[in-house]
């Protein structure tokens, strides 16, 4: 039984390192190129810590000698990857590098390893350790969910602001086209009202020309009535009265 158990162990093993090793053809390009281009530093140095937390469990772990190799191997392998990242990238990546490595492949690691000793009895050291190697492998795993989960918060919240602007848009546009109709009422209004108070002043401006052009017209010279009995006067008179020879 024991036997079996360290076949499948070693079987593990090996797939374990050969996943280890699938960066070599990238970092085989970064050397050729002389660049890192636009790869990201991140995954290696959080491997690189995870392995080295797993060595550091598998040389606590008086049976653990597989996990002690292989994640050995692998903290070797990511070791050389992020020196590699460091010496080809430019300068501004490799600034972020050399201080992601310093927080957290030496200042965490560190601490990890202080306060195992310092801090945490010897019955509950390998479990304590253990655990926090455990919950590391999980979060590296589980990491490139942080841009699933934004994404589908993003997708909720979105949605609903839309429905939201749906029903407020119908409700403002409706709004709006009662205050138009009744803007459209109020200046028709106003407008009959002006046509009407313009048509009443044309009548009036009218009539006061018909009245200043009737008064203006040339007065008589001679009176009317003196006018009628001088005619009936030139009738009455006889042919030789009107034609004096």
């Amino acid at each position: 039984m024991a036997s079996l158990s360290f076949i499948i162990g070693i079987i593990g093993n090996i797939i374990s390192i050969l996943v280890f090793t699938s960066p070599i053809k990238t970092f085989w390009q970064v050397v050729k190129k002389k660049s890192t281009e636009d790869y990201k530093s991140t995954p290696y140095i959080t491997t690189l810590l995870s392995t080295s937390l797993w060595t550091f469990y598998g040389l606590l772990n008086p049976d653990g000698l597989l996990v002690t190799t292989v994640n050995g191997a692998g903290t070797v392998l990511q070791f050389i990857y992020v020196t590699l990242f460091l010496i080809y990238a430019p300068q501004d990546k490799k600034v972020k590098t050399l201080k992601l490595v310093a927080l957290l492949n030496v200042g965490f690691l560190g601490l990890v390893i202080a306060v195992t000793f310092l801090a945490t009895p010897g019955s509950v050291r390998l479990t304590v350790v253990g655990i926090l190697c455990a919950g590391l492998t999980i979060g590296m795993y589980a990491s490139p969910l942080s841009i699933m989960v934004p994404n589908a918060v993003g997708f909720v919240l979105g949605s609903i602001q839309l429905i939201i602007y749906a029903i407020y848009n119908k409700k403002s546009i409706s709004k709006k086209s009662l205050e138009m109709m009744e803007e459209e009422g109020s200046a028709h209004f106003v407008k009959e009202n002006e046509m009407g108070a313009f048509e009443d002043d044309e009548e009036a401006n009218v009539k006061i020309r018909n009245f200043h052009k009737g008064s203006s017209l040339p007065k008589p010279s001679v009176n009317r009535q003196y006018s009628f009995q001088r005619i009936l006067k030139t009738l009455s008179l006889s042919p030789y009265e009107r034609h004096p020879s």
